[in-house]
């Protein structure tokens, strides 16, 4: 399948002048400035399939929310090529935004003091959507976001999750190719991100929109995006499957087990004789095993345990996502990053 969005070689550069401190510092700056260049995004490279959902996150400053400005149009890039659906952002832009659609959690598109319909009949207009479209749209989005009973609400009246739910809406009213989000839970509480989260996975499957994450909250990524892609310091220091990211950083998993009777950690450790597996007690009857699934079997492990101890209550996780991450950061700052 060919891609729908290419990029190679992406860079962007930004000339800085530091400023001096002081009136004499101020000067000198009329005088001889002194200007640095800055590599806010270097030699980014990577393709995406339709219909996928890739999450592109990095630590603030990264380059991840430069990368989307020229994803999308915003900002031209120093060196590099972009292409989405075969037309270049910055070069094509009016025919460009009919195909794509852009959410940025921090501002809104709809308009602050009219109504929610008033915005969506203006969108409309914008971009050309015929009567029956709209209609079908607007029906949707009631169904999965339930919009309906916001639509008569001025913009400046509504909280943040019922806004951010506006603002998906007018993204994704003239069905857009690609849609572009930049922080879209950021401040909402657990229900409106579960809200948030469900209807994107719904729309991904019903019209097949391919779909880029910029997230601060991994917590998106996990139950999102199959696919990552880490930028730090400007370049992309991994591109691939969450699960592949795991595994490049050890495959550490915890066994939390609930005695029915209590029992030392000590005990348990016996239990599990020489399997490399550590022990500690979390409270009361439950213990926590942490092992490296690469060199020892869960099932193993739980094997022992069971055969040995009166066991209520078994729970096996992850390693979680946030810790990956960082450890991804590290590598990258000690020159090990990919």
């Amino acid at each position: 399948m060919e891609p729908l969005i290419r990029v190679e070689g992406l860079c962007k550069d930004y000339r800085l002048v530091d400023r001096r401190e002081g009136v004499s510092g101020g000067l000198k700056d009329l005088v001889r400035p002194r200007r640095r260049l800055l590599r806010a995004v270097d030699d980014v490279s990577f393709t995406i399939e339709p219909g996928e959902m890739v999450g592109y996150i990095g630590a603030n400053g990264a380059g991840k929310s430069t990368t989307i400005k020229m994803l999308t149009g915003i900002l031209t890039p120093s060196a590099g090529t972009v292409e989405v659906g075969g037309l270049v952002p910055w070069r094509q832009r009016q025919q460009y935004t009919r195909h794509i659609g852009v959410v940025f959690g921090q501002r809104t598109q709809l308009w602050w003091d009219l109504a929610v319909v008033e915005s969506f009949r203006l969108l409309k207009k914008i971009y050309e959507v015929d009567d029956a479209t709209y209609e079908r749209q607007m029906a949707l989005f009631d169904e999965l976001l339930e919009t309906g009973k916001l639509l008569s609400q001025p913009v400046r009246k509504l909280s943040l999750g019922q806004r951010m739910r506006c603002d998906l809406a007018a993204a994704l009213l003239h069905r857009p190719r690609v849609l572009f989000l930049d922080e879209p839970t950021i401040g909402l509480d657990v229900v409106a991100k579960e809200n948030i989260r469900g209807f994107l996975r719904d729309i991904r499957q019903r019209d097949g929109v391919t779909v880029i994450l910029t997230t601060h909250d991994l917590g998106d990524i996990e139950q999102l995006c199959r696919r990552v892609i880490i930028i730090d310091q400007g370049r992309v220091h991994f591109d691939g499957e969450l699960a592949d990211l795991r595994r490049r950083v050890g495959q550490t998993v915890s066994l939390s087990v609930e005695l029915r009777e209590p029992a030392g950690s000590d005990e348990l450790a016996a239990a599990t004789g020489a399997l490399p597996v550590a022990w500690e007690a979390a409270s009361g009857l439950r213990h926590v095993a942490r092992f490296n699934r690469a060199e020892v079997r869960a099932a193993e492990v739980i094997r022992l345990v069971v055969n040995d101890r009166q066991v209520q209550d078994l729970h096996l996780a992850e390693q979680p996502i946030e810790h990956v991450v960082r450890e991804i950061y590290r590598q990258a700052a000690a020159g090990g990053g990919a």
